[in-house]
């Protein structure tokens, strides 16, 4: 099932209803496409709105950030990010207007943090996302790189954290137990209760049953294919049995 907000994506309702740049981002589509343009609808946005949008925002801010957007990267965002056929152009055009205009990325990233400001983990998401978009290609670039460290000290990840994520996506053959935030000095039993827990709180299944968008569970998916490459290894590494590997305990 693919975001129901798309086909009405462009509408000046939606521009209301995110506020803030995003909302003028929204509304500068709006004016681009000629839709149905209702009042915004009554309570805040919905999470599904403001997650997809700021990640395509931020995105769009990457790849101008090191003037290159190559064709792995454009076919990562179009996996993550999933559109009907016959609403793909109006992405598209999001990504282009976010590219020209004159709002920072910081503008979008914090507003991403303010709405997600009680659930951190979908400001994990979208980092993770956006490191999926920037690896594609099989390198992230210094702009790049530099780029993903201010939007993540904007989100108010941590070093540690962003060193985690940024394990995930770029080889590290020396540190599996990075991906997993996991001590090497970590005995066989509590490695193997920390690597449960870790598969139980990134389980795509999880992010079904919270009603996050489609594109956080695309994003949980590729996180949770990271961390089980990682288990592998250090299982091999310690001669492990193998504990559980995809289903949360």
């Amino acid at each position: 099932m693919v975001s129901s907000f798309w086909g009405a994506l462009g509408g000046g309702g939606l521009g209301l209803a995110l506020g803030g740049p995003l909302g003028a981002l929204v509304g500068a589509l709006a004016g681009h496409i000629l839709v149905d343009r209702e009042g915004a609808p009554f309570g805040p946005p919905p999470r599904e709105l403001v997650f997809t949008t700021g990640l395509v925002a931020l995105a769009a801010k990457m790849a101008r950030s090191d003037g290159v957007v190559t064709r792995d990267e454009v076919a990562a965002f179009n996996r993550i990010v999933t559109v009907p056929p016959e609403q793909r152009h109006r992405i598209e055009m999001l990504f282009d207007l976010a590219k020209q205009t004159s709002a920072g990325f910081e503008a979008y990233a914090g507003q991403l943090a303010e709405a997600f400001r009680d659930e951190p983990a979908l400001l994990e998401d979208v980092l993770d996302g956006l490191f999926l978009i920037a690896a594609a290609d099989g390198a992230i670039h210094q702009d790049e790189h530099a780029y993903l460290r201010e939007v993540a000290a904007i989100f108010g990840i941590s070093d540690e954290g962003f060193a985690r994520i940024e394990a995930r996506h770029v080889r590290r053959a020396d540190d599996p137990y990075l991906v997993l935030g996991a001590a090497r000095e970590m005995s066989d039993g509590d490695l193997k209760r920390h690597y449960r827990q870790l598969v139980a709180e990134t389980h795509p299944d999880r992010e079904i049953a919270r009603g996050l968008p489609e594109e956080a569970v695309a994003i949980a998916t590729r996180r949770l294919a990271a961390i089980n490459a990682a288990w592998d290894r250090i299982e091999k590494e310690r001669g492990l049995s193998a504990p559980l590997a995809s289903e949360p305990a």
